[in-house]
Formats: structure tokens, sequence, C-alpha cells
């Protein structure tokens, strides 16, 4: 009886270190982007490239990497939607270019729906 005990303990013990090793901790999932990448370069190509760049490695003196940026890989979705509509002005203290990112990449037009499509877009950018 003690042996068989003994047995079970162990047995949970490495069953709950396996679980643990393939699952917990670690990062969270990734969440699938919301929007459309196809459409997403679309409207990238005619908001943002001009600062980020065709590419998405940002322009000297304008627009941030994207394709490396630890801000766009760590924000969600949501979050990044509500920061790219309302931009950042260069007298932000989280701002590192010193020049402003204005609302919507300066295209008003923008919908919701484009920007999640430009957010999908350059998450396949991401390195």
């Amino acid at each position: 009886m003690k042996k068989m005990l003994y047995l079970f303990v162990v047995l949970s013990l490495l069953g709950g270190m396996l679980l643990a090793a393939c699952g917990g901790g670690g990062s969270a999932p990734t969440e699938k982007p919301a929007g459309d990448a196809v459409a997403g370069k679309t409207a990238y190509d005619k908001t943002c490239v001009a600062c980020h760049g065709s590419d998405g490695k940002g322009m000297p003196g304008l627009g941030k990497d994207l394709t490396t940026s630890q801000f766009f890989r760590e924000t969600s979705d949501a979050d990044l939607l509500a920061f790219v509509k309302t931009g950042r002005p260069a007298s932000d203290p989280a701002n590192t270019t010193g020049v402003d990112m204005p609302p919507k990449g300066g295209n008003p037009a923008l919908t919701d729906e484009d920007i999640q499509n430009i957010i999908a877009y350059v998450r396949t950018l991401q390195q």
C-alpha cells in the first residue's frame, strides 16, 4: 500500500511538471489580429508609408521602425487602435522620435476598420 501511495505521488508530480512545461508560464498566446492584412497593406501604403517606409523600417527623423518595435509587439490590437486614432505629440515624454504622430497618421478618413487592417498588416512585418 505504501509503495502504491508513493508511486501515485511521484506520478502526480511528474504529470504536473509535464503540464507546466507544456503550457504554463511564459508569454500569453498572441491574439489573432482582427483586421485583414491584405487590405491593411493598401491602407498602410496610402497613409503610413511616408513616415514608416514601404518596408515598415521607418524613415530617418520621421517614423519608428515598426518591424522591431517592442511597443507595437507588446500592445494589444485594441490599444493600438486607440493609439493610432489619437496619435502622439512630440511633447509626449513617451515619444522617442521628437516628431508628432498625428491622429490617424494624418488621414482623418481612416475608419476603425482601416486601422485594424493596418495593424494586422504591420503584425505580418514583425521580426
